[in-house]
């Protein structure tokens, strides 16, 4: 075959699609174009709040009326819920949809949902090396093949694997952020007991995740005598800035209990390499190398040495649920 019949063949195979990242608090769309696999193009990112559309139907039209013309007749939707069964119900969103109408209802032929941190995995197995930021460990690019465990921390606490064959991935989605916390010392020990008298069982997503640094702040000693933040995102800008010093050393804490807990997802899955993404890693990506995130996440006593030689990278693609829903309808219809 001709360089020229190849390069014929390519564009043919080419399509254009819409990517969705549909969170509790914004819908995210974009239009993108895949081919062989891959996603060849993403366009720029329009955010809806969830809270001004009814409806996801709703939410898609006003995304369409932005670009001036019909969208295409294929999309990929990330979305913040597990996908299964008919009716799907957004975690922390009042929209409901049913799986076999909603391709009609928004007019299209060829739709795939998945889950938003599926999507996450989709995105890492596809993303370019410089679209990753070094946190810990050799700067060793993934191996093939080989396991990457994915984690991250926002309102929740997603958790992944992406199984990387020679040519070839796949994702697995998990609901790892609700094992059991675990606590490490004695601090750690009294947090526990502390929250099991408002919680009846205590996820490790309780504690690493958006609202879990309040809970850790509120146990540190002596934190009575101070003004508390007025809500999490006061909180969370205290303890980044060091306007708060017990904010900032429930930051501190916070990043101790992720470098334990990603350890732990690491030895479970057997990974060669870590990848942390979500909402909260890229606001401490500069804090993260000198916490005692890394010292904790090595520590696990026989395996501390193994654990010591995995890479541990942050995503730094600034879409990267839109990359993901395209990278899997990408892998799912070439």
């Amino acid at each position: 075959m001709s360089r020229a019949q190849e390069m014929a063949d390519q564009e043919t195979a080419a399509q254009e699609i819409v990517a969705a990242d549909i969170g509790g608090t914004h819908a995210r769309f974009a239009l993108a174009t895949v081919a062989n696999g891959r996603v060849s193009a993403l366009g720029k990112a329009v955010t809806l709040k969830v809270a001004d559309h009814a409806s996801l139907p709703l939410a898609w039209r006003a995304f369409a009326t932005t670009l001036g013309r019909e969208p295409p007749r294929a999309a990929a939707l990330a979305v913040a819920g597990p996908v299964r069964g008919d009716v799907l119900k957004f975690t922390n969103s009042p929209w409901i949809f049913r799986r076999a109408s909603l391709a009609e209802e928004i007019g299209v032929e060829n739709l795939l949902l998945i889950n938003d941190f599926g999507a996450v995995g989709h995105a890492v197995a596809q993303i370019p090396p410089d679209d990753l930021i070094h946190i810990a460990g050799p700067r060793r690019p993934f191996p093939r093949p080989g396991v990457v465990s994915i984690i991250g921390p926002g309102t929740g606490l997603g958790v992944a694997q992406l199984v990387l064959d020679v040519d070839s991935y796949r994702v697995i989605e998990t609901e790892g952020g609700h094992v059991d916390f675990a606590p490490q010392d004695a601090f750690e020990d009294a947090l526990l007991q502390r929250m099991r008298q408002q919680f009846l069982r205590v996820s490790i997503e309780r504690v690493v995740s958006g609202p879990g640094l309040a809970q850790i702040r509120a146990a540190l000693p002596g934190v009575e005598a101070g003004p508390v933040p007025a809500d999490d995102t006061a909180l969370w800008s205290a303890a980044i800035s060091g306007a708060d010093a017990f904010s900032s050393a429930a930051l501190e804490r916070f990043c101790l209990c992720l470098g334990g807990f990603v350890g732990d997802v690491a030895l479970i899955h057997g990974a060669n390499a870590i990848v942390l993404a979500g909402g909260l890693p890229p606001r401490i990506a500069h804090l993260l190398p000198q916490s005692g995130f890394a010292s904790r996440l090595t520590a696990k006593g026989r395996y501390s040495q193994m654990m010591a030689g995995l890479p541990v990278w942050l995503i730094g693609h600034p879409q990267p649920g839109l990359l993901g829903a395209a990278a899997a309808f990408a892998t799912r219809f070439k």
